[in-house]
């Protein structure tokens, strides 16, 4: 599938609204041996992805790439995924080998139209995603419990779109929700087991220190 990168909001919102029409949440059928961390930082006019590749389960890294573009969407919430998709899409293509799924700092279903960034990647892919946020976007929650796993509904428009995960104890928890080919159960246990000691899951947590870094170099 190709990707189409509009600058015009009305047409952004109808590829949306396309795309999250193909969005598919359910349970992984393929053994997971390669995870990817995409996450995105921004300088000026410039828009910096690194994709982190990773073994699965041992969480070995494998290699990692940095890429970037110009900025030529203007920033809107809820349209993120066309001033990151780009970069992100180049970035995962300049890996050497190829992903088994994906972990995105973004969102995935959990998004006014259903289609954030890792819904959007992991359609036009074909590939399992994951969206794992630090903040909400939409919806509504009650705070989980205290201690490491515990976990609440994210719901919106009386759906259930994501969790609220506590990843590490006493620590702000992750708003994880599906991408694609994998639902919310699925969802929650990967970031867990992707984040062994910190808050953030170990692919994303380098993914976002080499994007900063990239863009301030």
């Amino acid at each position: 599938m190709s990707a189409d990168w509009p600058t015009d909001i009305r047409e952004a919102r109808g590829i949306q609204i396309a795309l999250a029409a193909k969005v598919r949440c359910i349970p992984l059928v393929s053994p997971i041996r390669l995870i990817a961390g995409v996450d995105a930082s921004f300088s000026g006019d410039r828009v910096f992805a690194a994709a982190c590749l990773y073994d699965f389960p041992s969480l070995d890294r494998v290699e990692e790439v940095v890429a970037f573009r110009p900025l030529t969407f203007p920033y809107v919430p809820g349209f993120l995924s066309f001033r990151e998709g780009p970069v992100v899409l180049d970035v995962l293509a300049a890996l050497g080998r190829k992903p088994d799924i994906l972990l995105i700092d973004g969102q995935g279903i959990a998004h006014p139209r259903g289609l954030g960034l890792a819904s959007h990647i992991g359609v036009l892919l074909g590939l399992p995603a994951i969206g794992c946020a630090k903040s909400r976007l939409i919806g509504n929650f009650r705070e989980p419990g205290h201690a490491r796993g515990c976990r609440s509904q994210l719901t919106f428009n009386g759906q259930t779109v994501g969790a609220v995960v506590r990843t590490r104890t006493g620590v702000r928890p992750l708003f994880v929700s599906p991408g694609h080919l994998v639902e919310i159960p699925g969802s929650v246990r990967f970031v867990l087991r992707a984040a062994p000691r910190f808050r953030i899951p170990e692919p994303l947590r380098r993914a976002d220190a080499l994007s900063r870094a990239a863009s301030k170099s």
